[in-house]
């Protein structure tokens, strides 16, 4: 399970190196290789390929016309590009992604269960903001007991 909150930074070329303890996640639960695709918030998702397959198949069994389907594979899936990692621990960045995210020097790897976000540290600032707001919502406190159970 990927968990935790890594600062880094990306470079002129948009590499950025996979902290060390979601690389170790990644490595010994999966591969090398990352799916990084567009999010619907401002930062990219990186799933495991096996874990990106096994949505890919999900998906692949509903009506493609559906109009959140349909909006899903435009937005989700069609951005998506396989990331390796390189010897040194470091992936690139294609440039649309990192446009999407508005990634440019600090950027924030969260790790979120079975995938991780990659967002620009002031994109990561905001997001939590949010959540911190949305915390004492009902949604929350149903999730978390249910969780409980």
């Amino acid at each position: 399970m990927f968990r935790g909150v890594y600062e880094h930074q990306i470079d002129a070329k948009g590499r950025t190196s996979l902290p060390a303890r979601l690389r170790e996640t990644l490595v010994g639960a999966y591969d090398e290789r990352l799916i990084l695709t567009t999010a619907l918030d401002p930062c990219l998702h990186a799933y495991p390929v096996r874990e990106w397959e096994a949505l890919e198949a999900a998906l692949g069994k509903r009506n493609p016309m559906e109009p959140g389907v349909k909006t899903l594979m435009r937005l989700y899936v069609a951005s998506a590009q396989e990331c390796p990692l390189d010897k040194m621990g470091r992936v690139l960045v294609p440039p649309n992604l990192r446009a999407h995210a508005s990634l440019e020097k600090d950027v924030v790897w969260v790790g979120m269960v079975k995938v991780m976000e990659l967002w620009s540290r002031a994109g990561w600032a905001k997001a939590q903001e949010e959540a911190r707001a949305a915390a004492d919502s009902a949604d929350v406190a149903r999730v978390l007991s249910e969780l409980r159970q």
